[in-house]
């Protein structure tokens, strides 16, 4: 693999595809596919889908996602998890057509996304190529009609893990959680504290629920619930601003 194509695809809806990236698809000679296992076939469904969109004829390769173990200490365990990835891409395009590779990353390849730090770990490293995307930010804050920010207030993104160890971010007006499997809003004092959260952004099963906190995060756990039985997986995002 000499050249490795990052392309953005938003949050699911192939019209959040750029033209820039449908046309990376288009060109690219393969195109990386992980699977997370038949409760997840649907991720994997999505990219299929987006792939046809673009009108790529790109070959489709497999690989199936490491799990990671969760018994060792959380930086350990993600950077073995990374190093893991890495080889079975490497593994999976073993005898593969020569030209470029292409890999469709879920919102932006730059925002809470470990694709970049997985390609760093090639060895002989490939020319790597970065395609923006549609990030689940935008997707929320359009879903809603909300703005990003309050007027000369500071914007902290920042995870599920870290509002539940640290609390509210100091300074900050206004929260963007990312990756919280945990629902970490409900270990805050709601009290003056608003929140706007979306699931399968962009896609037809979107769902959104928001309010004052105190009000809204029951709703938003049954909701969250709900829809990741539905279809056994969710992605979703939420922001918080103090009133």
């Amino acid at each position: 693999m000499t050249e490795l194509w990052l392309v953005g695809i938003g949050t699911g809806n192939p019209e959040h595809v750029t033209l820039e990236g449908q046309r990376a698809l288009r060109e690219a000679a393969v195109v990386l596919i992980p699977r997370k296992g038949a409760a997840k076939e649907d991720l994997a469904e999505v990219r299929l889908g987006i792939l046809r969109a673009s009108g790529s004829n790109a070959r489709v390769i497999s690989f199936g996602m490491p799990v990671r173990d969760e018994s060792l200490p959380y930086a350990e365990r993600v950077a073995r998890w990374h190093d893991e990835i890495a080889s079975r891409w490497v593994t999976a395009l073993e005898g593969a057509p020569e030209g470029p590779v292409a890999l469709l990353v879920w919102g932006d390849p730059g925002l809470y996304d470990s694709t970049l730090r997985i390609a760093a770990r090639l060895d002989p490293a490939p020319r790597v190529r970065v395609v923006p995307g549609v990030t689940a930010l935008q997707a929320l804050t359009s879903a809603h009609a909300i703005p990003f920010n309050s007027v000369n207030g500071a914007v902290v993104v920042t995870t599920g893990r870290r509002l539940r160890d640290f609390g509210w971010p100091e300074g900050a007006g206004t929260v963007v959680v990312m990756l919280d499997g945990e629902c970490s809003f409900q270990s805050l004092d709601p009290t003056g504290i608003s929140i706007w959260w979306g699931g399968f952004l962009g896609m037809k099963e979107q769902v959104l629920e928001a309010g004052p906190l105190a009000e809204a995060a029951p709703k938003i756990v049954a909701a969250r619930a709900e829809a990741r039985a539905r279809h056994g997986w969710i992605m979703d995002t939420y922001l918080m601003r103090r009133d």
